[in-house]
């Protein structure tokens, strides 16, 4: 079992930045890659960005050039730094984990809001 708990969203004008966190516990080490979801009002949820336990990085089109995705093993926590927002961005921010241990398991967090607005 893993439990997740995201943290640092909020309102932001356009423009602006974030720094979400997302904090890992429990069965830490079965841990293999660490995505970013996002799920705008009347949308679908979609991925923004995730990392591996190598350290390979990948980020949805959306948002490449923007927001930057970095792990800290020794904290277990992922970070999502948001920057130059826009209201598009605007969405409640998922953190999942992937799992691989005799079979696999997705694990998430309840979400933190982002709003941008001015």
């Amino acid at each position: 079992q893993v439990q997740l708990v995201e943290s640092g969203g909020g309102l932001v004008q356009p423009g602006g930045s974030l720094r979400l966190s997302c904090a890992a516990s429990g069965n830490i080490f079965s841990i293999d890659t660490m995505t970013w979801y996002r799920r705008a009002p009347g949308k679908e949820r979609e991925w923004v960005a995730f990392i591996t336990s190598g350290g390979s990085i990948t980020y949805a089109d959306s948002v490449k050039g923007r927001f930057t995705v970095s792990r800290n093993t020794a904290k277990n926590t992922m970070y999502l730094q948001m920057n130059s927002l826009k209201p598009e961005d605007t969405a409640v921010y998922y953190c999942n984990a992937f799992t691989v241990t005799l079979t696999t398991s997705n694990y998430w967090g309840p979400g933190t809001q982002v709003t941008v607005s001015s």
